[in-house]
């Protein structure tokens, strides 16, 4: 097991990794995840003692890396796949390796065969592609056959065939009773390879929970609504039967209705109340990716938009909130701004709500708080450059 109690590392002004604790357990694959910069690759070599922490510890089995007794022999590690000799071809790399470690040279034969560098064995490093250094850095983690792994991006550079050999392998070592923690940001990948998940941002923990409640925690699941697309009526019909009932309705490119805060079976029934056909009603969960970029916005340090949460920060809902102030009619439904999944609110979130005529309050899925609206209903739909147009933009915004 590795344990890290108020980790932290700094460099002059610079902070790392900050006061992180966190364990990694044995028969799991952990993934290790955070944006560019939090500070993952540096608590890896903190755990392997290649930089010292200025506060804080971390072990392995209960003892610092460099008491361990023949470490190579209890850890593995894959931080740096280009850390090679490139005039050693890749047996003599792994036999010196082993020499210094005490391992049989049967051992350096058997792991060119388990990651598939047999038959260029001989060959000189500084030709290997990306891809073999990958599967020669994987070897020698692999080599003194240790109960803890740690792997940096392992996948990187891998055609489809070495990452789903690599996703088998962190599996078939996790089963075995060894401890393995995995930093990648391939999410997808993640989510099909991690039983577990510690994320970081600007060197803090942020998450430390498996990957079903990290999913749920940091995202809401939705219902896709379809209606016959031949009579607008009663999609109009059936937003505002849903709203009045607290859910909360998206509008999809192509038609259809995303929908939080209502269980399938009350949509059913609230639609069959409406007489409102249904040509779908299909339940939708977020990816772990979707989840990711929920929660780790505002730790990004290298951002390649200036909009901190363009994409992924739930839309205003215009002037009436999502809700339907008496005297109203239906809520104007919003646009999902682009084809990519839009995660809505998590259930039970205050939805801030806003009146034509300047005064605000809010709203759950329980129901509506706070100023009255109106009682005369506004005389048509906000002008272009209104600070109260319902996506909640000003036209010069759109020029933007």
């Amino acid at each position: 097991m590795i344990e890290a109690v108020g980790l932290t590392k700094r460099y002059g002004a610079q902070t790392a990794v900050d006061n992180l604790s966190f364990q990694v357990r044995p028969g799991h694959v952990t993934g290790f995840l955070g944006p560019n910069g939090s500070g993952k690759s540096t608590t890896m070599r903190m755990i392997v003692g290649l930089d010292n922490p200025t506060s804080g510890r971390v072990t392995v089995g209960g003892h610092p890396f460099r008491l361990l007794p023949n470490a190579p022999r209890q850890v593995g590690a894959l931080l740096d796949a280009k850390a090679v000799h490139g005039g050693r071809s890749a047996r003599n790399h792994l036999l010196s390796l082993a020499q210094l470690s005490g391992i049989p040279a049967t051992r350096v034969d058997e792991v060119l065969g388990v990651v598939g560098l047999r038959d260029v064995a001989k060959k000189r490093t500084k030709g290997f592609s990306l891809g073999m250094g990958q599967r020669l850095g994987i070897a020698a983690a692999l080599l003194g056959d240790p109960q803890v792994l740690l792997f940096d991006e392992p996948v990187n550079g891998l055609d489809p065939e070495g990452i789903l050999w690599v996703r088998n392998l962190m599996k078939q070592l996790a089963a075995e009773g060894r401890t393995v923690l995995v930093s990648s940001h391939l999410m997808s990948e993640m989510a099909l390879t991690a039983d577990h998940l510690i994320v970081i941002g600007r060197g803090r923990l942020l998450a430390d929970m498996s990957v079903k409640d990290f999913i749920s925690a940091n995202s809401a699941d939705f219902a896709r609504v379809r209606t016959p697309g031949t009579d607008p009526r009663e999609r109009e019909k059936l937003t505002s039967s849903l709203t009045e009932a607290g859910g909360q309705v998206l509008s999809e490119p192509d038609g259809a209705l995303r929908v939080t805060g209502l269980p399938l079976p009350r949509i059913s029934d609230l639609a069959h109340a409406a007489d409102v056909r249904l040509w779908e009603l299909s339940p939708h969960q977020a990816s772990l990716e979707e989840a990711y970029m929920r929660l780790t916005q505002s730790a990004v340090d290298y951002r390649s938009t200036a909009d901190e949460l363009a994409g992924f920060e739930p839309p205003d809902l215009g002037p009436y909130g999502g809700g339907v102030p008496q005297g109203y009619g239906p809520a104007p439904v919003p646009d999902v701004p682009h084809e990519a999944f839009f995660a809505p609110p998590p259930p039970g979130a205050v939805v801030p709500r806003r009146y034509p005529d300047g005064t605000t309050g809010t709203t759950g899925t329980a129901g509506t708080t706070g100023t009255s609206a109106p009682a005369a209903a506004p005389a048509g739909p906000p002008a272009d450059g209104d600070p109260t147009r319902h996506d909640g933009r000003d036209s010069n915004e759109d020029a933007r």
